[in-house]
């Protein structure tokens, strides 16, 4: 019956209807989608459609017998808005407003046939995307597993910022459930201030897993918004983007399948490669330089005069098969930015840039009798204003929920504590990262946390500075994983920490999983003061 419906409704870019696809227990499910293109074929259509509020990973062309024509809408038209400063042809600035205006508005022009469109290169700034650290996460690639409002709890609370925190015994304390929740104090209840973070903490365990808590509200002033946009630009080289590149051909995944050794990998979003290169079934790479080639014959060819079977650069940590490798982004440009182009199939959000001059590359291999073989790669500022020690992260999709994401974490924290300093990633942060860096978070403070010697026979006490400087985990990361984790307490007076029976257990069971880790004794890292060098 969808046949003569099909007939006498033209679907057109912009549309939206449900669309049958299955889910991750393979049972079928309709979920709205939007209408991204019209391919005309020999016979009959595909239409690539993204499912609303789905990540875009999950992008794909479908046929037309999994489209609902019944409940299908059509693009409306956006409504005027009120003038800025009543100045005539201009509208409140909006980034989402104007990506919808130009998707809902210019999608008839958009059914053409696409030509192709490149990103808009900036002189100066560098690989950049915002980071949307896609490493490998206790999840399957799937719909997009945060809310906004969760991402808004790893903003910090400026009311802890300045706080102190102790561990109390949890069985002093009121139980009345075990929902790990923000909850805001009672109205007109005013709460004690706290000195700094150098005020000492109380660290107690307890058997009883349920705690009741109070947690301080966020303030105005807190340093990420709600989405991790940083409210000023940047001058440096940033990876984040602002978005405003967006149209049909960007939003649209380009390669079909990329050969990276012995692995065939297939893209989530799309990236910049050569026009002519994407209408190709498979785009071949050299998994040592990272060049693309368009046939296996041109692999081939390539292989016999390419003599790099590690990536280019010092390598600075070696442990069993496992080696890191820095890599200039001024002295290797070409596999930087091959490396880049790789790198934006697999990272959302992100305007890919050529000039790498500002950045270091640090990829992640494993050893075999053939070659070092890359499985990731971070990326970081030779000179950050604002404590970034990781711009870009990535886990190449075969090696993902291995461990190696939380090992790429590790080793640049190992970096930062080398340089002395504390570090933090470029936010925002994507879903899979996120998940990835919190998990490392919460692993590393409980690790510290449980192993606190008791003085004197008081309760073990410690500050959220002297965590900081042990984990180089910057202040506000610790601050808001405590928060995630429903550690922290208000009790007679004074800030606790709380650890439970479930918390340990727990704990304990994910350490005995986490076999990967950094030995400092295998880093041969020696840090450069890239300030008193000219052009890097």
């Amino acid at each position: 019956t969808r046949e003569p419906q099909q007939n006498r409704v033209e679907i057109i870019e912009g549309c939206r209807l449900p669309v049958l696809r299955k889910n991750q227990e393979n049972e079928d499910e309709w979920p709205l989608a939007e209408i991204l293109s019209v391919k005309d074929l020999p016979g009959r259509k595909l239409y690539y459609v993204h499912y609303i509020d789905f990540n875009k990973r999950l992008d794909e062309w479908v046929t037309p017998d999994r489209l609902d024509l019944k409940k299908l809408q059509f693009p409306k038209k956006e409504a005027k808005t009120p003038t800025k400063n009543g100045l005539p042809g201009s509208v409140p600035g909006s980034p989402e407003r104007d990506v919808r205006k130009s998707l809902e508005l210019g999608v008839q022009a958009a059914s053409a046939p696409s030509r192709g469109k490149t990103l808009p290169t900036p002189k100066r700034k560098a690989e950049s995307v915002c980071l949307a650290t896609q490493v490998s996460a206790a999840v399957t690639p799937g719909p997009s597993l945060l809310s906004s409002a969760e991402e808004s709890q790893a903003s910090v609370y400026p009311a802890l910022r300045d706080s102190s925190f102790s561990i109390q015994p949890l069985a002093a304390l009121s139980t009345n459930g075990t929902t790990r929740r923000l909850i805001p104090p009672p109205p007109g209840r005013k709460r004690k201030t706290c000195g700094g973070t150098d005020e000492m903490v109380k660290v107690f365990q307890n058997s009883d897993p349920r705690c009741s808590t109070i947690y301080m509200p966020p303030g105005e002033d807190s340093q990420d918004s709600s989405d991790g946009i940083p409210s000023a630009p940047r001058m440096t080289g940033s990876l984040v983007s602002d978005r405003s590149h967006d149209d049909i051909v960007t939003r649209m995944k380009n390669i079909e399948c990329i050969e990276l050794g012995r692995h065939r990998l297939k893209p989530w979003y799309f990236s910049p490669y050569p026009q002519e290169l994407t209408g190709l079934p498979i785009l071949y790479l050299c998994e040592y330089c990272l060049k693309y080639l368009k046939s296996l014959k041109c692999l081939q060819r390539h292989l016999t005069k390419c003599n790099l079977r590690h990536p280019p650069g010092n390598e600075i940590y070696r442990k069993g098969t496992i080696s890191f490798f820095e890599i200039d982004g001024r002295k290797n440009k070409s596999y930087s930015q091959n490396l880049c182009l790789l790198a934006k199939c697999f990272l959302d959000h992100k305007t890919l840039y050529y000039d790498t001059d500002p950045f270091l590359f640090y990829v992640m291999t494993e050893y075999d009798s053939k070659g070092f073989h890359i499985v990731g790669y971070f990326s970081k500022e030779k000179e950050s204003t604002e404590d970034y020690n990781v711009a870009c992260i990535l886990t190449l999709p075969p090696y993902q929920r291995r461990g190696y994401g939380k090992l790429l974490i590790e080793f640049s924290y190992e970096l930062s504590k080398v340089e002395g300093k504390t570090g933090t990633p470029e936010k925002p942060l994507s879903d899979l990262g996120l998940l990835s860096y919190r998990s490392y978070w919460t692993q590393t403070i409980l690790e510290i946390l449980m192993n606190l010697e008791p003085e004197d026979g008081e309760r073990p006490q410690i500050t959220i500075n002297e965590i900081s400087e042990i984990t180089s985990v910057k202040k506000e990361d610790v601050i808001s994983t405590l928060q995630y984790l429903n550690l922290i307490n208000y009790y007679k007076g004074q800030y606790i920490l709380t650890l439970s029976e479930d918390i340990v257990e727990g704990h304990e069971r994910a350490m005995q999983k986490r076999h990967l880790r950094i030995d400092s004794k295998c880093l041969h890292f020696t840090p450069k003061d890239w300030s008193k060098r000219g052009k890097w």
